[in-house]
């Protein structure tokens, strides 16, 4: 770790999140404004190993602020998993000499900035992936949004649904974790909510659809984690079981575009803001979290530590509510 922090890199890395352009340009300007030269890394890790850098300037960043996606890229890099591209990267860096590198993306992209940290390389992450599903910090860039697209694509789905008197079964980004279903199901008013961490059952399920038909109700809404199984599957066996008609709707990558919430688009500027103090106090293997609605530097080792569990009060309470 160099005495004197010069130059910076930031790379975004992983599945693109609403957000993360704002880090970016909060990295980039607070770095400007506190005497740092900061170097863009396009496409992730694999543009770090192929050398596609280049210094950002304040003009750099304009107008990305509530902009989707991220300007850097992202791309996966098998290459970034062996020690020769880890070598190359840290290469790279040397050739450019950059002191310090804020990674901005998930799990995988955490493990990778590990592995350059464990080389000397001074790394702070930003905890960025709509999955939320990063310990050691509350909430992660693009979950806020992720929901928010959801509930207002089932508040759609639901006026078609009320009017072709449907089950709609809609399903929704979360390979291990629930937590989009979950709290988008519980904000729309989801008849039912499929998620990974809890077993479901499919009689009861359609027991639930029935008594909803006797009292007068004329279409429902599932919401499924697509970790959960195939919605289309779920769709004919709920039909075969209630006799009534089924509809699926899969969200797909709809939910990792658009403008961040204005949540997100302030934490992520207060982590990108965080990341700049934390290599200007010469830490590394650092990340920024949201913990108690503050943003606070923390151990990156702590995005493995143990996960908050599945909030089951919610979940028993978007249950409750369905009745």
């Amino acid at each position: 770790m160099s005495d004197t922090i010069k130059r910076i890199g930031v790379l975004t890395s992983g599945g693109d999140a609403p957000g993360m352009n704002a880090a970016l340009r909060a990295v980039v300007r607070k770095g400007i404004y506190h005497g740092l030269e900061v170097y863009g890394i396009s496409r992730g890790y694999e543009g770090l190993i192929h050398g596609e850098i280049q210094e950002m300037t304040i003009g750099s960043v304009a107008d990305i602020v509530l902009r989707g996606g991220t300007i850097l890229k992202t791309a996966r890099s098998e290459e970034m998993r062996t020690e020769e591209g880890q070598q190359k990267a840290i290469e790279q860096l040397h050739k450019l000499q950059i002191d310090a590198l804020v990674v901005i993306g998930g799990d995988g992209s955490f493990r990778g900035a590990q592995t350059l940290a464990a080389r000397g390389v001074q790394i702070v992450g930003i905890p960025g992936t709509i999955d939320n599903d990063i310990a050691g910090t509350d909430l992660t860039i693009g979950f806020d949004t992720a929901t928010n697209t959801v509930v207002d694509a089932v508040s759609k789905i639901r006026d078609t649904a009320s009017s072709h008197e449907r089950t709609f079964i809609v399903e929704v980004m979360g390979r291990n974790c629930g937590n989009i279903a979950l709290q988008a199901g519980l904000a729309c008013g989801a008849e039912s909510i499929l998620v990974p961490e809890i077993p479901y059952d499919l009689d009861e399920i359609s027991d639930k659809l029935k008594r909803g038909h006797q009292r007068g109700k004329n279409h429902s809404i599932i919401l499924v984690a697509e970790g959960v199984g195939s919605a289309y599957k779920i769709g004919e066996e709920l039909r075969a079981r209630s006799g009534f008609e089924t509809r699926i709707t899969i969200l797909g990558h709809l939910q990792r575009g658009g403008n961040p919430s204005a949540l997100d688009a302030v934490i992520s500027a207060a982590m990108g803001g965080k990341a700049i103090e934390i290599i200007l106090a010469k830490e590394s293997n650092k990340m920024t979290a949201y913990v108690n609605q503050l943003v606070v530097s923390s151990p990156l080792d702590a995005a493995y530590g143990v996960r908050r569990p599945f909030n089951r009060e919610l979940y028993n309470l978007a249950n409750e509510l369905s009745i």
